[in-house]
């Protein structure tokens, strides 16, 4: 599925340095490797149905076995076997004897010990994997996993891995053995050393996937085959709030447009950012926070939500606006299957402006029979004027005033809002009294 990364930031999905993102919500990975997996795995949403489909059962299989995730592998460990091939040692035995392993601990006494304890983690690296091999791979397993582990079982298939095979820890060998072992890894075992890591590090962002679907009680969503777009979820919400409320959503090619009215904070971009986050992450085999989704393959996902200007070009908000949707248009025209998020729609130009341009780009979009739109508005007077359109749904979320007080129930309701909210916010914020007194 196509994304830029407009959408990615709209969404919040992926932003290395905010905790309030997609991403750091639903990162439980083991180590530092599988962190950047799985930042690459959120910029690369698959376009398959059997891609997708691979990783949602091979994340499921890591839940039914959870028990089984090896213990033995750490991010300390896999830190320490990337710093010994950089680190200079004075050279390993290679057939070390009783005596000439006592030798090399009493002449190289640091270096016996830098190398004694990467063993260790080395050890501990490729036992890890092995049990992995033993509970995870079968005939059975989920295609991506079991192409993973086949490589992975062709790199530790080697003669001096049966000790390992053989014994529990490090310290159930002897200390000839040890510096034999470590021998091995740092002389002629680089490479597949590395390899074995780069392999684990996709395995572990399987696994932290798993762990947040586990931790938050998201659901597989159920791709449907077919070349008509369809959206159908019910219970949906924000990943990111602690007490969202849930929506319930249907979009079709019979009716693929939803007019999104409501006022000011009373959840229309909330809303629309839910969907949209929900079909980013169904689209790489996540689970999704909703009780049950449906929905075709979709080549792209695109939205318009926090345009910006742009000083230094001279770019005006409005013009970026018109930049957005013109490149939009361009993307959609395709006939390929996108869903297209649209939030408060030209509100960088006057109201009588705003509502001409407004419908233009409707009228427009309602021609396009093989995508998705969720457009919110303020702009409710145009609403009439489009309920010729057979293909177009409205709703808004209401708001209840009492005692001049906002009241948000944010619930999805079937219509057309025309609350004008602006002043009474205004006032109960205290601006009206702040400036009368000036």
């Amino acid at each position: 599925m196509e994304i830029d990364k407009t959408t990615l930031a709209d969404l919040s999905v992926l932003d290395t340095n905010e905790a309030f993102s997609v991403f750091s919500k639903l990162d439980f990975c083991l180590t530092a490797g599988g962190r950047i997996k799985l930042f690459d795995n959120f910029n690369k949403p698959l376009n398959s149905i059997d891609a997708i489909t691979g990783v949602q059962k091979t994340l499921q299989l890591i839940l039914q076995k959870q028990q089984y995730w090896p213990a033995q592998i750490s991010n300390g460990s896999v830190m320490v076997i990337e710093k010994f091939y950089q680190s200079a040692v004075d050279e390993i035995p290679s057939n070390p004897t009783a005596v000439s392993a006592f030798t090399y601990k009493v002449f190289h006494g640091p270096d016996f010990s830098l190398v004694k304890y990467t063993a260790g983690h080395g050890f501990d690296f490729i036992k890890g994997l092995q049990l992995m091999l033993q509970h995870f791979y079968s005939d059975d397993s989920p295609l991506p996993l079991k192409k993973l582990l086949q490589k992975i079982q062709q790199n530790i298939g080697k003669d001096q891995f049966v000790i390992i095979e053989k014994n529990n820890k490090i310290n159930d060998l002897t200390v000839p053995q040890q510096l034999q072992l470590a021998n091995f890894l740092k002389y002629q075992y680089k490479n597949n050393m590395l390899e074995l890591i780069d392999m684990y590090s996709q395995l572990d962002a399987w696994y932290g996937m798993a762990m947040a679907v586990k931790q938050y009680g998201l659901s597989f969503p159920e791709f449907l085959t077919g070349n008509q777009p369809m959206l159908e979820v019910k219970g949906l919400y924000h990943i990111l709030l602690n007490n969202p409320v849930t929506y319930d959503l249907q979009l079709h090619p019979a009716c693929n447009f939803l007019f999104l009215t409501g006022a000011n904070m009373a959840g229309k971009s909330t809303f629309i950012k839910s969907v949209g986050t929900a079909v980013f992450l169904a689209h790489i085999g996540m689970g999704v926070p909703a009780q049950h989704m449906q929905l075709s393959l979709f080549d792209g996902l695109l939205s318009n939500i926090n345009v910006a200007d742009n000083l230094s070009k001279g770019e005006s908000y409005f013009y970026n606006e018109v930049q957005r949707i013109k490149s939009t248009i361009t993307k959609i025209a395709d006939g390929r299957k996108w869903l297209i998020l649209i939030d408060e729609l030209f509100k960088g130009t006057n109201v009588e402006d705003a509502m001409k341009c407004s419908s233009t780009v409707i009228e427009g979009l309602l021609k396009i029979k093989n995508s998705l739109f969720i457009l919110s508005t303020h702009l409710y007077e145009i609403g009439e004027g489009l309920k010729k359109y057979p293909n177009i749904n409205f709703n808004y979320f209401e708001t209840e005033v009492k005692n001049d007080q906002l009241l948000f129930s944010y619930q999805l309701k079937e219509g057309i809002s025309n609350d004008r909210l602006g002043y009474l916010i205004l006032k109960n914020e205290g601006v009206v009294e702040m400036l009368e007194k000036l």
